[in-house]
Formats: structure tokens, C-alpha cells, sequence
């Protein structure tokens, strides 16, 4: 067997360990100026002819077989300036195709590409790496690329080569550490991994971590996806979301599993499309502002309700396509309900087949364990002072608001990325530079996700779920604080489920439980969360948690739910809270709507949500002021021994005031007085123990006049009936002057 390759380059290539495959395949010039030489290798080739592409005038000329394994090699002396061509191979089936060569086309990446991502900020580096639908030379396929650094060799693998990485072997792009490869041919729809001989020289098949789709669990295949086709309808609200100012504006998020919201049986979840225009319909009819998915990023292991991403870059398949998931978005949208997604950058799982040691190093993740274990959920940290690392993360933000017009991501775990000791014990962490226990890269990564979010995409709000007392979360990054837009108020959370579960006989001696919050609720931007995390192991329902029979449960999850709602602060309630969903919740179960149709008191659950969420949104005295002092004060929150407190809620100008009322014991309390800032008439606006919401109907037959009576340091009072275990608003009506 002639050949112009060494037997070290033929080696290279049979035993897939070349770092520069175009170097060696594809058409070259001699290197004696005497002709061209092309070299194919190509897997069920019998034969393979090289055809000019364009200039017909150009030499045809067939090439020749140099292993079983499908090495071609051949040379033309007509020619001795490269030119385009297509492969004309024959199979052994004796079926005839014809393609351009994989090897006969320049990097799809440029030099300002590798140069911005190795600093970290290539803020659209999804457009780049992962797998791209592409045309070059007016050929249409698919590029490749991914960032493997440490790899000897990466090779694309999918069902057009049988999953065999000796036949598409990846272009290594220098110090970048990024591999590239354009394939002719192969478009939307195609299954692919890669193939990796990493650093220890053991080969490992890996998913595309900037993937946009991915085959249906437990299988782990990319799928080449166009998610920029969809027609988006939604102008309107994505013109109008810039112009809004969040702080002042009503927020009521309404927090869903995807899965188990509603089901079409034991087994099955309706799809995005399907289950569209059911949540559509139902947020409507219950008021919320805001819808908040957990998260809906690619997850392979179910149970975790998505917090363990594999995918970063890719909505779950489990309900559709990405185009499906757009049309989700899109028909929320148009029903004026923005659309909210848990983000998990803080950790991710140690899957073999995903970014865990992706090439054959901590890539990701940091090497030490002290560093890059999880203690508690058994996953690993990323790397967050990698640049690399932080573009991933930094440009799959922005991602979710571009391709899907995310309108928030709220931020999981962020107190387990701020402390370097979070959940471990001495000498199982490592120390930043200064010997503190603050990961200050994790706070830098934190401050520029939250510039960028809130920059490039103004009206779009960042959530932190942190649970510490970390000083600025919701303050400008330029005065030190990390930049988010709210913060859970997990103090309030606690708290205040604490004191609900208690009985009423009890509850006199824990009433600043009910209070503390104001103490530190001008430090941050608050939102009061009701979430997933507080109905599940083991901890019962909203309804479980709370005491006494039917009625008494009822009337405590109506006060609850109302003061969430008319105390300072954004609202976050979970699925099934609204209409007291007795089980605990678990992700292989719809909630229990069958609930509604049993007895009036999850009816009556549901409608009081509702009017709250009317009340709530119609009245700026509950959401202009949420972080102003002027928008809140305590009337009285001294009677503990009846269990009463009373504040207002009002606007800055003080022209719409609102009177808030709990009772918290099962009593029936006649003439308490309390006092008012205003004369005039404070008209009933809300009582949870009204009929339809099945209460016992007590309250104030519309209203109060306010007499010119001083009390609890106001210049008047009126005589108020207080519901058992209830919370009543009062709106104030200026008194008619002549």
C-alpha cells in the first residue's frame, strides 16, 4: 500500500487520537507543488470519487481505500489550488450519495469568539458553542463545538456514524481549549454526544452542555434544535414589561411544578401546549400577576424536581419542544401574566454523562472537594472564578430572557454559593485569599449576572432564595450589594407558619413572631414566599399545618393567606395553597381539585385568594409603598392576650389607606376599639370569615365610622366586630365636606 501519510499520522487517525484531523483530512496541496492530495475517512465506504463543486472545469478523481476501516487517500496533478468539492461514495449496500467533505471547511469561530470566552464574556456564547444549524458555502448541516480543554481528542457521535468517534473527529482551536467540526448535512432533529478521550486517555461519551434539546429520560442524547423559529406574539407585554418599576408595582406569583399541577391521568402530564390554556384560565380567574416554574431546565433524575440541571440550555422534554415551551410563555404573555423560572446555578449533578469531570478534569467544578462537593445534596459547586465557568452561567441568564422572554429567574441556594463553609464543618473548607469564609467569587459571579440581567433586559426581575442574614442582596452592586431584585423573606416564612400552627390558647405568648419582620424589613427588598419547601418532607400542606377541626383549619388558612397578601412585601404562594390542598405535595400527583367539589370550605379558600388578589391589585396602598416607611405603620400589635393586631397599609400621598385587622383566636369579639389616623368611613373591603368564603358571616355591616375618639396613639377610633380567627381590610373614605 502506497500512501502519503506517515504511519505515525495513519495511526493518529485509526485510533482517533488526532487533535487536528483537518490538518491530515480534507484536500491539501503537496507538498512539492506537484497536485493536490484528499484524504477521506469514512465509515461503510466502498468507494469514494472527489467531484468538483462548482468549477466543473476542476479534476475529478477517485480516491483510494487505505484500511478496512474506511481511510481514503488520493491525488490529482491537474490541480494545485484548493477548490470545492463534493464526496461521491458508494456504500456497501450499493447505495450512491453525495456530500461536501466535513474536512474541506474553514472554523466556524473567529478569533474575537475564543478571545471574549476565555475572558468570560462572550454574552451570547449559545450561539456559538453546542450545536448550530448553519449554511457555509451554500451548504446547509450543523456546527459543532465544545469547550474540553483538557481532551486529547473529542469527536461528534450520533446515529449518522453509529455513535463511532473515529469518524468525526473535532478541530482543536488552540488555547481556547474549544473543539469545532461543521457537518454537511445533518439539521434539526439530529441526535448527537460527544466523544471524549480525556485527559487520562480513557474514553467517555458526554451530552452537549450548551444543548437546546434533549431526548426523552433516562436517554441522554442532544437534539439539534433551531429555538429561534417561533413566531412570538407577545409584543405588547414585552414593550410594556420594559417601562414597569417592579418595587411599586403589584407582584403575586403564583409557584408551579409543571408536572403535577394538573394531570391527564396517574401517569401522564399534560404537555406545554395542553396545559397552556388551563393555566392561562385559571391564573386569570384566580388573579395572580405572575407565574413561577420550578425549574424547567433539562433534569434527568425526576425527583428532584428539576433542581438537578442537566441541561442548562434546554427546557425539559418531558412536556414538549422548546417551541412548545415558547408557546407556553408566549399565550401567559398575552393573558398579561408574566412568567418567572427557577435558575440553578449554584450546584449541579455528578451524572457521568454530563459536566461532572467532563474532560477528564474538574472543568466545571473545582477540583478540591472541599471546594467543589456539596454536602447536602450530594452534587458539585461550579467553579465560579473560572471564566469560562462564569460565561456559562452568566450567558445562560440572559439565554432564558432572549429565547424565552423569561420575565424573573429566581435564584436557588444562593446562601450555600456565598459561604465557602456552608453546611461543613471545621477543616472541610477552604479559606478565600483574605482567610474569610465569604466565596468571593460566587459574589462577583452574583453582581454581574444581576448587571447583566437587569441591563440588557430591562423589566426582567432576579429572586433570591437566601436564607441568611447576607447584608444588600436586593441593594445596586456599585454600593456593595449583590444586585437582585427581591429577596424570600424566609424569616417571615418561618415565623409566621410557627405561629399558625400553634393553637389559638398558646398563640398570646409568640405574637412578636407575627411582628418581627418589620424590624428588618426596610433592609431589603422582600418578597413572602409560601413555597414548595414548606409542603413537603414531612412538614403537611398549608391546611395540615393548621390546628383545630374543619372550620377552625379553614378560617386559620384564609387569615394566613390574607395576611401574607396585606402585609409589606411581593407574594409567592404555592400550587394548591389557594384552595387548601390537604396532602402533602409530591411530584408524581396532580393536586387534588376533586377538593372543590367536597364541602364549601376549599371553595371558599379559593374565591377569598381570588378576591384577594382583586383587592390587592386594584389598591396602590399595597404594593406603591412595599419598601417606603411611610407606606406602613402599626396601629396596634400590643394585645396579645386577645391575639388582635391591627396597622395600616397606605400610599405615599396618604390619599388610599387601608385598615388591617387580625383576630386570632376562635371568638367572636364585639366593640374592640381601635384607633384611626382619619376620620371618616372605613369601609369593609375584605373579611375572610364572610359566607362566601365559608366564614361564619360576622363582620361590620360595610363598614365603620370613625368617631372622634383617640386610640393607640391615633387621633380617632371606632368599635370594631372581630371575626373568629379572621383578617379584615378597611378602606378609608374621606368624610364629605360642604
Amino acid at each position: 500500500m502506497n500512501m502519503i501519510l506517515t504511519s505515525e499520522e495513519f495511526d493518529s487517525l485509526l485510533q482517533a487520537r488526532q487533535k487536528d484531523p483537518h490538518h491530515l483530512l480534507g484536500m491539501h496541496p503537496l507538498g512539492d507543488g506537484s497536485g493536490l492530495v484528499v484524504r477521506a475517512f469514512l465509515q461503510n465506504a466502498k468507494t469514494v470519487k472527489i467531484v468538483p463543486t462548482h468549477e466543473k472545469k476542476k479534476p475529478s478523481f477517485t480516491l483510494t481505500r487505505l484500511s478496512d476501516e474506511g481511510l481514503f487517500e488520493g491525488t490529482t496533478p491537474k490541480a494545485t489550488a484548493v477548490y470545492a468539492y463534493d464526496l461521491v461514495i458508494e456504500d456497501y449496500q450499493g447505495n450512491t450519495r453525495r456530500t461536501r467533505d466535513a474536512y474541506s471547511f474553514f472554523p466556524t469561530l473567529g478569533e474575537a469568539d475564543l478571545y471574549l470566552f476565555a475572558q468570560g464574556n462572550e454574552r451570547r456564547i449559545y450561539d456559538k458553542l453546542g450545536a448550530h444549524l448553519t449554511e457555509l458555502d451554500g451548504v446547509p448541516g450543523t456546527a459543532f463545538a465544545v469547550w474540553a480543554p483538557n481532551a486529547q481528542r473529542v469527536s461528534v457521535v450520533g446515529m449518522f456514524n453509529n455513535w463511532d468517534g473515529h469518524y468525526h473527529q473535532m478541530r482543536h482551536l488552540g488555547s481556547s481549549g474549544i473543539w469545532e467540526l461543521f457537518i454537511p448535512g445533518h439539521g434539526e432533529g439530529t441526535l448527537y454526544k460527544f466523544e471524549i478521550r480525556n485527559l487520562a486517555g480513557d474514553v467517555v461519551i458526554k451530552t452537549d452542555p450548551y444543548a437546546f434539546f434533549f431526548e426523552t429520560a433516562p436517554k441522554t442524547a442532544a437534539i439539534v434544535w433551531n429555538n429561534e423559529k417561533f413566531k412570538w406574539t407577545d409584543d405588547h407585554w414585552m414593550s410594556r414589561r420594559r417601562k414597569i418599576d417592579w418595587l411599586r408595582s403589584p407582584v403575586s406569583v403564583y409557584e408551579v411544578h409543571l408536572g403535577s399541577w394538573m394531570k391527564k391521568n396517574e401517569a401522564e402530564s399534560f404537555t406545554y401546549r395542553e396545559v397552556a390554556p388551563r393555566l392561562v384560565e385559571y391564573v386569570r380567574q384566580m388573579g395572580f400577576t405572575h407565574i413561577e416554574f420550578l425549574p424547567v431546565a433539562e433534569h434527568a433524575y425526576y425527583p428532584s424536581w428539576g433542581y438537578q440541571v442537566t441541561g442548562f440550555y434546554a427546557p425539559t422534554e418531558r412536556f414538549g419542544t422548546p417551541d412548545d415551551f415558547q408557546f407556553l410563555v408566549n399565550a401567559l404573555h398575552e393573558a398579561e401574566i408574566g412568567v418567572i423560572v427557577d435558575w440553578v446555578p449554584a450546584h449541579f449533578p455528578r451524572d457521568e454523562w454530563a459536566l461532572a469531570n467532563f474532560d477528564g478534569t474538574a472543568l466545571y467544578e473545582h477540583e478540591d472537594p472541599r471546594q467543589g462537593a456539596h454536602q447536602d445534596w450530594g452534587t458539585l459547586i461550579f467553579n465560579f472564578g473560572r471564566h469560562e465557568v462564569r460565561n456559562f452561567l452568566t450567558a445562560n441568564a440572559l439565554f432564558w430572557c432572549e429565547r424565552f422572554h423569561i420575565d424573573g429567574l429566581r435564584v436557588d441556594a444562593v446562601a450555600s454559593m456565598l459561604y465557602l463553609d456552608y453546611s461543613r464543618k471545621e477543616g472541610e473548607w477552604v479559606p478565600n485569599k483574605h482567610g474569610g469564609r465569604e466565596n468571593l467569587e460566587a459574589i462577583d459571579f452574583l453582581r454581574e449576572f444581576n448587571h447583566l440581567v437587569h441591563t440588557e433586559y430591562p423589566g426582567v426581575i432576579t429572586i433570591a432564595e437566601e436564607s441568611t442574614a447576607w447584608p444588600q442582596v436586593t441593594r445596586p452592586p456599585y454600593i456593595g450589594g449583590l444586585g437582585f431584585s427581591f429577596k424570600w423573606n424566609m424569616g417571615w416564612m418561618h415565623d409566621t407558619l410557627g405561629y399558625f400552627k400553634r393553637e389559638s390558647i398558646y398563640r398570646q405568648y409568640h405574637q412578636n413572631d407575627l411582628t418581627f419582620a418589620m424590624l428588618y424589613h426596610y433592609n431589603e427588598n422582600f418578597m413572602l414566599p409560601l413555597s414548595h419547601d414548606e409542603v413537603v418532607h414531612g412538614k403537611y400542606s398549608l391546611l395540615g399545618r393548621m390546628p383545630g377541626d374543619d372550620w377552625q383549619r379553614s378560617a386559620n388558612l384564609r387569615t394566613l393567606l390574607g395576611y401574607q397578601w396585606l402585609f409589606p412585601g411581593k407574594k409567592l404562594l404555592f400550587m394548591g395553597g389557594e384552595f387548601g390542598q390537604a396532602q402533602e405535595w409530591s411530584e408524581n400527583r396532580g393536586m387534588d381539585w376533586w377538593l372543590l367539589e367536597q364541602g364549601p370550605f376549599h371553595r371558599g379558600i379559593q374565591q377569598f385568594v381570588a378576591d384577594l388578589n382583586l383587592v390587592y391589585r386594584r389598591n396602590p396602598a399595597f404594593w406603591e409603598t412595599d419598601y417606603d416607611h411611610e407606606g406602613f405603620f402599626w396601629v396596634d400589635c400590643s394585645d396579645n392576650l386577645h391575639s388582635v393586631l391591627s396597622f395600616v397599609r397606605q400610599t405615599r400621598d396618604g390619599r388610599s389607606k387601608f385598615l388591617i385587622v387580625l383576630h386570632l383566636t376562635p371568638e367572636l369579639r364585639n366593640e374592640y376599639r381601635i384607633g384611626l389616623p382619619e376620620m371618616g368611613f372605613w369601609r369593609e373591603a375584605i373579611n375572610s370569615d364572610a359566607i362566601k368564603y365559608a366564614g361564619g358571616n360576622q363582620g361590620n355591616l360595610g363598614g365603620k365610622e370613625a368617631e372622634n375618639i383617640p386610640m393607640h396613639g391615633q387621633p380617632c377610633s371606632a368599635l370594631f366586630t372581630l371575626p373568629p380567627l379572621s383578617i379584615t381590610a378597611f378602606e378609608w373614605k374621606a368624610a364629605a365636606t360642604d
